[in-house]
């Protein structure tokens, strides 16, 4: 059989069906040229893009896991702030409970070692009293003895007020709370003696002797003049000093006792 092809160069091809491949080889067709401009900015942009996606990757990374990090030391961190918070509200009230006890006691012994005020003064008075001189008055001037002790006894039996209600548990716990005061202020007990004597040198030696006490101290003349006691003349005088509390080693204390035979 004889077959004659019409169509020249078909040959027995058959066409394909389907959707054409892409072929990739083609898009860089450009790439094999002479090198000119076209090329050059092709090839920069490739490489832009290409640096750009590996920096935002790494910052990526590099972010992540400084937020791991950070997320850690914060979980840390208010672990540590809970269990300080609790130790140093232990330790808020324990030194508050420290000062309260410690104030009670220092007024116990601010008015227990002001109650024997007179009978040290009149002891040493009568003590340092020389010859032909007499005492015709001992009085004290300013603040009555103890009255800085009953405020602080007033004071300290008053309710407390109630503390403000907040929030945050942690936050307040590190506030430095109020310190109460321990220390208890003492009177100022400031004496005027007043008596005559007949010899001016027995006042002068009188007033060395009261400044030699641990007792009383500043002894000052305040005024003297001569009067008549007993068609004789005497020389009238007062006397100001302040008592003082010297330390306990130098103050002796004796039990009152009294014979009955």
């Amino acid at each position: 059989m004889i077959e004659i092809n019409l169509l020249p160069g078909g040959g027995k091809k058959t066409r394909q069906r389907g959707t054409p491949s892409l072929k990739v080889p083609a898009m860089f067709a450009g790439l094999r040229g002479t090198g000119g401009p076209r090329d050059t900015w092709l090839l920069a942009a490739i490489a832009c893009a290409v640096i750009g996606v590996g920096g935002l990757s790494y910052l990526y990374v590099t972010q992540a896991h400084r937020d791991a990090k950070l997320a850690e030391s914060l979980e840390h961190a208010v672990a540590d702030s809970t269990r300080y918070a609790g130790v140093l509200r232990d330790r808020v009230r324990a030194e508050a409970t420290r000062d309260t006890v410690l104030r009670q006691l220092n007024i116990i012994r601010a008015v227990d070692g002001d109650r024997y005020i007179w009978p040290h003064l009149l002891d040493e008075m009568s003590r340092a009293l020389p010859p032909y001189t007499w005492l015709t008055g001992v009085t004290y001037a300013g603040t009555s003895q103890g009255s800085a002790a009953r405020q602080i006894v007033t004071a300290s039996s008053a309710p407390a007020p109630a503390p403000a209600k907040s929030d945050s548990t942690a936050g307040d716990a590190t506030k430095a709370a109020p310190r109460l005061a321990t220390t208890i202020p003492l009177d100022t007990v400031t004496l005027r003696i007043t008596g005559q004597t007949v010899d001016i040198q027995a006042l002068t030696r009188f007033m060395r002797d009261l400044e030699q006490s641990p007792f009383i101290e500043r002894v000052q003349l305040e005024k003297s003049e001569l009067v008549i006691v007993q068609q004789k003349e005497a020389t009238q005088f007062s006397l100001l000093a302040l008592f003082t509390r010297p330390d306990s080693t130098q103050v002796r204390r004796v039990a009152l006792t009294a014979n009955t035979r």
